[in-house]
C-alpha cells in the first residue's frame, strides 16, 4: 500500500514537471512564432538604445530601424555611434538617428543630464537597456579590483536604473511604452557563478 502511494505521488511529481516544462514551451512558441506582429510604433515613434555599437544592442538597433522607429543612439565611443548611425539611415532612410555620446562606467549621472537633454521632446516609446560591461578574464571577486567593481556596477545597475527611471514618468502620463533589460545567462542558467561573482549578480 505504501509503496502503491509512493509510486501515484512520484507519478504525479513528474506529471506536473512535464506539464511545467510543456506550458513554458508553449508560451515561447506562441510569443517567438505564432504572435501576431505588434506595431512598435504604437508605443511612439522613437526608442533609446544603449550600446548599440556591437553584438546585441547593434542587432536591435537595426531591428527597430526595420520596423520603422527613430533611434536614439547612446553610447562612449562617436567613431561607432557614428557608423552604425550611418548604416541603419542607409538602409532605412525614412527614419532619423540621434547619437548621444556617454560613458556610463565613469559618468552616470552627468550621462543622464545629457541623455535628458538629448531627448527632450521626442516622443520615447521603447527603451533598451542593453549597455553591459564585465570582467576582461575570469576571477574570484576579491582578486577584482574596486575600480572594476564600480564600474560593472555603474553600467550594469546604476545607469539602467536611473535611466529608467528617466524615461518612465511620460510613458505612464501617456498610458504606453515598453522598456528591455537585457540580462544574462550568467545571472540565471549558472547556479553559482564564482569566477564572474559581480557580473553575474548585475545581469541576472
Amino acid at each position: 500500500m505504501v509503496l502503491q502511494t509512493l509510486l501515484i505521488l512520484s507519478a504525479a511529481l513528474a506529471l506536473f514537471h512535464i506539464s511545467k516544462a510543456f506550458l513554458v514551451l508553449a508560451k515561447w512558441v506562441w510569443a517567438s512564432f505564432l504572435r501576431p506582429v505588434k506595431d512598435l510604433k504604437e508605443y511612439g515613434s522613437w526608442a533609446i538604445v544603449t550600446g548599440p555599437t556591437d553584438g546585441i544592442g547593434k542587432q536591435l538597433a537595426f531591428l527597430l530601424a526595420r520596423r520603422g522607429l527613430n533611434l536614439v543612439l547612446v553610447g562612449r565611443n562617436p567613431s561607432k555611434l557614428s557608423s552604425v548611425s550611418n548604416d541603419i539611415l542607409k538602409l532605412h532612410s525614412s527614419i532619423e538617428t540621434k547619437s548621444i555620446v556617454v560613458d556610463l562606467g565613469t559618468e552616470v549621472d552627468k550621462g543622464m543630464k545629457k541623455i535628458k537633454e538629448g531627448i527632450s521632446g521626442l516622443d520615447i516609446g521603447i527603451l533598451i537597456n542593453n549597455a553591459g560591461t564585465g570582467y576582461p578574464y575570469a576571477r574570484f571577486l576579491h582578486e577584482a579590483d574596486e575600480e572594476l567593481v564600480e564600474r560593472i556596477i555603474r553600467v550594469n545597475v546604476e545607469s539602467t536604473t536611473k535611466l529608467t527611471h528617466l524615461v518612465l514618468p511620460e510613458m505612464l502620463k501617456k498610458k504606453k511604452g515598453a522598456i528591455v533589460n537585457i540580462g544574462s545567462g550568467a545571472g540565471s542558467l549558472v547556479p553559482s557563478y564564482p569566477l564572474n561573482t559581480v557580473y553575474a549578480s548585475t545581469k541576472a
